[in-house]
């Protein structure tokens, strides 16, 4: 395929991605109060008696809603998501891992909405408790609701992309541009960027950072584990296997000569 046909073939898949996104919107659309309710739960249950999250703008209250479908969506939507994304790539992989698009597409979703889920159930009431106990008698913590979702939603789609680590771990090892060794000895600088990416990400307390960079060192030894289980062979090892040593030696005897006599020896009567 040339340069052209790539990007037309690119494209499509983008089409097809926000044509499945727009399902997912109009889908969680329909249910977006109690998705906004869920949102919202973990800050209510933790808000000190006399706070409350407020709107500051009129329209304030439509737009967030817009938001949390749209976010939703994206997760109602990532099984089709993933699969035009690993479907793009597949004219790159062999033949037998062009057969397991579809369930990697499953598996990318699965951890997508396992990061997500993750920050929802681990990191949130952990932050958000942390953050409520500088509230005061005097200072009243009252949010505003479009910041605070806003916040949460970015946190949950970073997490749920983190998640998404040891299955880009397969595939970039399958192409060789990684490998287990590497992983191992760039471990020091991998720890210190996790922890970079953690800070940014992440709200600016210490518990929170932590929480968003345990499951990123975690995984980030899964992906050894991957990338040496699944990683492509260098070239060497390949040759060698393919070579099936027939004699003593690895020699294959020719079958169309037979040993020569000793010209020394002396033929019977």
């Amino acid at each position: 395929m040339g340069l052209m046909d790539h990007l037309s073939e690119l494209r499509g898949r983008l089409v097809r991605c926000c044509l499945a996104v727009m399902v997912g919107f109009i889908a969680c659309w329909a249910v977006v109060d109690p998705i906004f309710d869920a949102l919202v739960a973990p800050l209510l249950s933790v808000l000190p008696d006399g706070s409350h999250a407020i709107y500051t703008t009129l329209p304030e209250g439509f737009f967030t809603r817009m938001h949390i479908a749209f976010v939703a969506g994206v997760f109602v939507s990532s099984p089709a998501i993933f699969y035009q994304v690993w479907a793009f790539i597949a004219p790159g992989l062999y033949e037998e891992e062009k057969r397991s698009i579809i369930p990697v597409a499953v598996m990318s979703a699965f951890f997508f909405i396992s990061g997500g889920a993750f920050c929802y159930f681990v990191v949130f009431p952990n932050a958000f408790a942390f953050f409520m106990s500088y509230a005061t008698d005097t200072i009243v913590a009252m949010p505003k609701i479009s910041d605070y979702l806003s916040f949460v939603l970015k946190l949950i789609l970073a997490f749920g992309l983190v998640f998404e680590m040891p299955l880009f771990a397969f595939f970039l090892a399958r192409m060789g541009i990684i490998t287990a060794e590497l992983m191992r000895r760039v471990r020091r600088y991998a720890i210190l960027a996790i922890f970079i990416v953690a800070a940014i990400l992440s709200p600016p307390d210490v518990v929170s950072q932590l929480l968003m960079a345990a499951p990123m060192l975690v995984l980030y030894e899964v992906s050894i584990f991957v990338a040496a289980g699944f990683g492509k062979k260098p070239a060497k090892e390949e040759d060698e296997s393919d070579e099936k040593p027939e004699g003593e030696d690895g020699e294959t005897p020719d079958a169309g000569t037979k040993p020569d006599k000793d010209e020394n020896t002396s033929e019977k009567p």
